[in-house]
Parts: C-alpha cells; sequence; structure tokens
C-alpha cells in the first residue's frame, strides 16, 4: 500500500480531548438569540485618515462576513479582491468588525442601501492600505449563557481558575466544518482523490488538517501535564506578541514567568522547512505526528511554511455577573485566532 491509499489516520475531535481543569461544574446554553453572542474587532493597525482605500467598521447580525465582504463589492462596483477583511466573525451573533474597500478615485457609494436592521455602519475613514487577514489585535466578547445549572461557587472558583492561568488554546470545532468533513476532505485532497475544488474551499481543508494536528499535540501535552509550562527545547512566546525563542534548558526564571503568563510553549502549525524545536519538546512531537506523517507531507506540499502557535490562551479583562439565577454574563477579550468556545469548554458543558 502506498501512502495514496492509507487509511485516514486516527483523529480525536474536540469532544474527547482533555480540560485543564477537570470536567465543567455547570451547564449552559449560549446563543439562544444573536445578542447573546457579541464580538468586537480589536483592529491591530491605525487608520491612516487619508488613501485610496475606505475603511468601514460595520456591526452586523445573523450575516455571514463573506456574504457582506460580496456586496460592499457589488454596491461599490469593484471586483471581490478589493474588499479586504482582517477575519472572519460568527455569523449567528452579534458583531462589529472592520472592511476595506479600494475605491481608488471612484465615488463613495451611497450605503444607504446596505443598511438595515440587520447591518449598520458605525465608522468611515480612509487608509492607504488594503486590509489583510490577520490584521487584529484581538477581540472583545460579551457572551449571556441561558439555561444556566451548577453551583455559583463552583462556577466562580473555576472562573478564577481560567482568570489567573489561562486555557489551552484549541481550534475550535467550526475549524473543521460539519461533522469534521473538512478533515476527510483533507486527507482526500492530499491523496488526489479530490481533483476540482475552488481556491477558498482549499484553504478551508488545509487549514482543517493543519490545526488537527496543533490540537493532538496540545491535547497530549495536557494529559502530561506540561501544557502550561516550558519543556527543554520548546519554543516560548511572548504574551502579547507573536514573538518566541528557543528554551534549550528550564530554569527557575522561565518556570516563573510561564506560571506568570508572561510566555506560553508553543506547538506546531506544520509545514516546510525545520521546526527548530528540540529536546523533551521536539520527540513529544514527534510521537504524537507519527501517525500523522501523510497530512505533514500534504501539507508540506501545499507550500505551507512552519508556524508556531501558543499551547495556553491568557484571558484579558475577564469578568462576570449573574443577570438571574439561570443566567451567567461573560465579558473578556482574546488574541486574535483563539476561540471564546475553548474558554467556555473549560467552563460549561454547553448547549
Amino acid at each position: 500500500m502506498n501512502n495514496l491509499d492509507a487509511p485516514m489516520p486516527a483523529w480525536r475531535p474536540l469532544a474527547d480531548l482533555p480540560r485543564a481543569y477537570g470536567p465543567p461544574p455547570g451547564r449552559g446554553r449560549i446563543r439562544s438569540r444573536a445578542e447573546d453572542f457579541e464580538v468586537d474587532e480589536i483592529p491591530g493597525f491605525e487608520p491612516d485618515g487619508e488613501g485610496e482605500h475606505l475603511l468601514l467598521r460595520i456591526r452586523k447580525r445573523n450575516t455571514n462576513t463573506d456574504w457582506l465582504a460580496r456586496q460592499l463589492a457589488r454596491l461599490g462596483g469593484l471586483p471581490i479582491v478589493d474588499v479586504g477583511y482582517a477575519g472572519l466573525k460568527d455569523r449567528n451573533a452579534v458583531t462589529s468588525q472592520w472592511f476595506s474597500l479600494r475605491l481608488a478615485g471612484r465615488p463613495e457609494p451611497d450605503w444607504s442601501e446596505l443598511e438595515s436592521d440587520e447591518i449598520r455602519i458605525l465608522e468611515r475613514i480612509w487608509h492607504g492600505r488594503k486590509l489583510r487577514r490577520g490584521a487584529l489585535q484581538g477581540n472583545r466578547f460579551r457572551l449571556l449563557i441561558r439555561a444556566l445549572s451548577g453551583q455559583r461557587p463552583a462556577l466562580e472558583q473555576r472562573l478564577q481558575q481560567l482568570r489567573q492561568g489561562g486555557f489551552p488554546n484549541y481550534f475550535g470545532e467550526q475549524r473543521f466544518g460539519h461533522g469534521y468533513g473538512n478533515l476527510e476532505r483533507a486527507d482526500a485532497l492530499f491523496a488526489r482523490r479530490l481533483k476540482r475544488v475552488d481556491r477558498h474551499r482549499r484553504g478551508l481543508y488545509i487549514s482543517a488538517a493543519r490545526s488537527q494536528l496543533f490540537n493532538q499535540v496540545l491535547a497530549a501535552r495536557l494529559e502530561q501535564g506540561n501544557w502550561n509550562r516550558p519543556l527543554a527545547g520548546d519554543l516560548l512566546m511572548l504574551e502579547g506578541t507573536q514573538s518566541w525563542f528557543p528554551a534549550r534548558e528550564i530554569d527557575s526564571e522561565l518556570e516563573r514567568r510561564a506560571a506568570e503568563l508572561g510566555l506560553h510553549p508553543t506547538g506546531p502549525l506544520w509545514g516546510r522547512g525545520s521546526t527548530q524545536v528540540g529536546g523533551l519538546a521536539v520527540a513529544l512531537e514527534a510521537a504524537v505526528l507519527a501517525d500523522f506523517e501523510f497530512w505533514c507531507q500534504g501539507l508540506e506540499h501545499c507550500g505551507l511554511s512552519q508556524e508556531r502557535r501558543a499551547l495556553r490562551v491568557a484571558v484579558g479583562d475577564l469578568a462576570w455577573g449573574f443577570p438571574a439565577a439561570d443566567e451567567l454574563e461573560l465579558s473578556f477579550s482574546l488574541p486574535a485566532g483563539s476561540y471564546a468556545t475553548a474558554l467556555l469548554r473549560e467552563l460549561l458543558e454547553v448547549d
């Protein structure tokens, strides 16, 4: 049997992956209505105030980001490539995010056709560059959990643990498509069984496989109890940045900084090139990924380069309240690329 005929590796769904603090102390329901899940972008840029790109900050409700981008292109008489945004936002939510339109001397459209009860333009300002994916510092969240069950002291104790210790930086289930179908399609893509696929979907499938490999490594470190502390050979990421450095030896100073959430161990976003990880860390990653060699080769063949992602997320400005006996309101901020649902799975069994 050659690699193209190999069966798909036995990956683990998020529901089966370990949690940091034990079973959740409660249960609740999210997204009963769009207003229960609010997300606001924290931009990673300062608008120039001039240039050929018009920036729009738009608040939207029950609206898909890609669909809205296409509506903006239509109204502006632009090709879709001239519309940019920094990140995808949940459809079943109330979200605010920035879009850019390269008008380049064209008259500004009449936005009244776009605005409705679901879509409202909050700000307009000119900028010199197109918004690119990832041009975010992070996102602010306000969540209302309904049908809450669980003892309030236990819930508050878990919230304190999350505030003080952060949570595992798993990729959320939405990354993998309905029923994890994007992983099956990624496997088919790598095996050349999937011939005709557009660029957008191809990117989704590749990203799903890469994210699953990261989740597998993170799960192994949780099981070994070292997801939140450095191992010899780790690449450690500085909090609030994408900068990392190798830790060939672990001393008390590195352990202190990790305990204070100042730096985080990292896991692989697989691609071409050397991992630059060594020691105990590279041995652990190699053992986890041995069963996924075909996927690793497929990701390399797709032209991706090795990157790193923090294994842990520090929660910013975490606050909570109980508006009613069966309701919990949370507010917090997360860095770009981290999932609010990954935080929630440490706190609640979520419906």
